[in-house]
């Protein structure tokens, strides 16, 4: 959530940095909820200040022995105006509230402006092997099969899953599965042993306050799929106690930057414990609502899907460093698979809803002829903070102040394999295992049909 003093102080700052995203801020809601806030605000504390001098008079009154009944009279009518007044002061606040969950975060100074992914800007490139013309990888020296012909002589099953659950599923059998297990681990090995993450293990079940804190509500709950719990809304909402309570609808997570980032939600953090650094394997929920029918063959976008997340939560003088280096370590990975790609710095229009910054690394695969992303690396700075109550006290006589949070994908398990069976087949369908997971699949060098 944006800074409400931010946008009492400089508004026209903010809406130039919105637009800059191709948003639209309702500055005329802004400004009506604004005024009439601090004009009941300003009520309130009028009517306070003066049930205090009351209540002064009336002891001096008393004191003195004189007839009090009429200030007492005034006195007793002012806790239900003041009330009245503060429950008005609640409601105009909660459509603020409101208002600004719904405004995406404001773009760092240095992110380029753009309209779409057309104006991302390529910061650099990695390719293990000789490049071509264009500067991209040079060819495998046959014509390349997608993933999907690849795989499914190796046990990539796409008939299975959509048998058991529809399309946008897959099936993966002996060494496919395997290969993909062996991605996930190797993943986690790097990020927990060099580059000094916690391993978590995270629920895959979330409410919808958490969501909110996050920033995937309100605005992509049409991306989210929902678990209901105990049947439909016409159950009674009675637990096992026979008390009625009031159900909250739960999620099965899209990512697990959130219940990662989640972990410091409505906590003070000692300022020495910062930064944290957490990663996770988890499996990923997206119901692809706004995907317009794209990648509707193979693995590329899928409703369930694996992904081995990064974030660290750190104090906000040193995001903009811990951004730079988490975009390192989705690159180690990547570099240790021998798999070319790219780092991509998003343009304003291309970018997050919760993100400040973000870049883009992009793998290229030889059968589409193009790069891809794997991962996506972002400085939220305080958005999420502010929206989970999420702070830090740099030590004991500080007040405290908003954490800054970052999350990357540290990859994406699934565009992984997909990447390595592109890049690593060969003529007779085969398919070569890169060198750091052969020791997670037993020493098998190939995977052969």
């Amino acid at each position: 959530m944006l800074d409400p003093i931010l946008l009492r102080k400089d508004l026209q700052t903010v809406v130039d940095r919105l637009q800059s995203r191709g948003v639209a801020f309702d500055t005329e809601r802004f400004n009506d909820l604004e005024s009439r806030r601090k004009s009941v605000q300003t009520e309130t504390e009028s009517l306070q200040a003066r049930r205090n001098a009351l209540a002064k008079q009336i002891g001096q009154l008393k004191a003195k022995g004189e007839d009090a009944s009429a200030v007492m009279a005034e006195s007793q009518a002012l806790p239900g105006k003041v009330k009245q007044l503060e429950e008005d002061l609640a409601m105009l606040q909660q459509q603020l509230n409101e208002l600004l969950m719904s405004v995406p975060n404001l773009p760092h100074a240095s992110v380029p402006v753009g309209a779409d992914s057309d104006d991302n800007v390529e910061v650099r490139r990695w390719l293990p092997g000789p490049a071509n013309a264009d500067g991209n990888p040079a060819g495998l020296g046959f014509e390349p099969r997608d993933h999907v012909a690849v795989g499914e002589p190796l046990g990539l099953d796409f008939d299975t899953a959509a048998k058991l659950s529809g399309a946008r599923f897959s099936f993966m059998r002996g060494q496919m599965a395997r290969l993909h297990r062996a991605l996930a681990q190797y993943m986690l090995d790097l990020q927990t042993g060099e580059h000094g993450y916690t391993e978590c293990y995270t629920p895959y079940i979330v409410n919808s306050s958490t969501l909110f804190g996050t920033g995937q509500l309100p605005k992509f709950k049409d991306d989210m799929f929902f678990v209901t719990k105990g049947g439909g809304d016409d159950d009674p909402k009675v637990d096992e106690h026979g008390k009625a309570y009031v159900r909250e609808d739960q999620y099965l997570i899209s990512t697990s930057e959130i219940t990662l980032t989640s972990f410091v939600r409505d906590s003070i953090v000692p300022g020495a414990d910062l930064p944290l650094r957490m990663t996770a394997h988890t499996p990923c929920f997206r119901s692809e609502a706004g995907s317009g029918g794209r990648d509707t063959r193979g693995m590329i976008r899928q409703h369930q899907f694996d992904k081995v997340e990064m974030v660290q939560v750190v104090q906000p003088d040193q995001s903009y460093e811990a951004l730079e280096s988490m975009v390192g370590h989705a690159e180690a990975v990547l570099r240790g698979l021998g798999l070319p790609y790219r780092v991509m710095l998003l343009c304003t229009g291309d970018m997050g809803f919760g993100a400040a910054k973000t870049y883009d690394l992009e793998v290229w695969l030889p059968a589409q002829n193009t790069w891809r992303e794997i991962s996506s690396v972002s400085n939220c700075e305080s958005f999420q903070a502010r929206r989970m109550q999420a702070r830090f006290r740099a030590d004991a006589k500080s007040k405290p102040e908003f954490v800054h949070t970052l999350n990357g994908s540290g990859l994406a398990v699934g565009r992984a394999l997909v990447a390595v069976l592109e890049n690593y087949q060969q003529a007779d369908g085969s398919v070569v295992v890169p060198e750091v997971l052969r020791p997670y699949m037993g020493g098998i060098e190939a995977l052969k049909p």
